[in-house]
């Protein structure tokens, strides 16, 4: 998606955070199925579903910024809804046992 977009510095910008906040999600899962606690695993879905969030707001920039239109992103922006929504529910599932963390 990233490589679709116009070659100018805001879509080198925002394409770049893109890449970071998105590839951060799927580190920060691996990282919580390899967590030593509970606590470990419930801390780093909590930072997947920050970044989550923070690719949704940057997806949404591509569109708010004209660099391409609302319907080129409107698949990716619901899969993102999608995970967001899943991370939700895992971290509550998670936590729901243990009130302490």
């Amino acid at each position: 998606m990233v490589l679709q977009l116009p070659s100018n510095v805001a879509s080198w910008k925002i394409g770049g955070q893109v890449i970071s906040s998105a590839t951060s999600i799927n580190s920060n899962i691996i990282q919580a199925r390899a967590g030593i606690s509970k606590k470990d695993f419930i801390n780093h879905m909590r930072i997947a579903l920050k970044e989550a969030k923070e690719t949704k707001r940057w997806l949404e920039m591509i569109v708010a910024t004209g660099l391409t239109p609302r319907s080129r992103m409107e698949q990716l922006i619901n899969e993102n809804e999608e995970i967001i929504c899943i991370l939700v529910s895992i971290i509550k599932n998670s936590t729901k046992e243990d009130k302490n963390l």
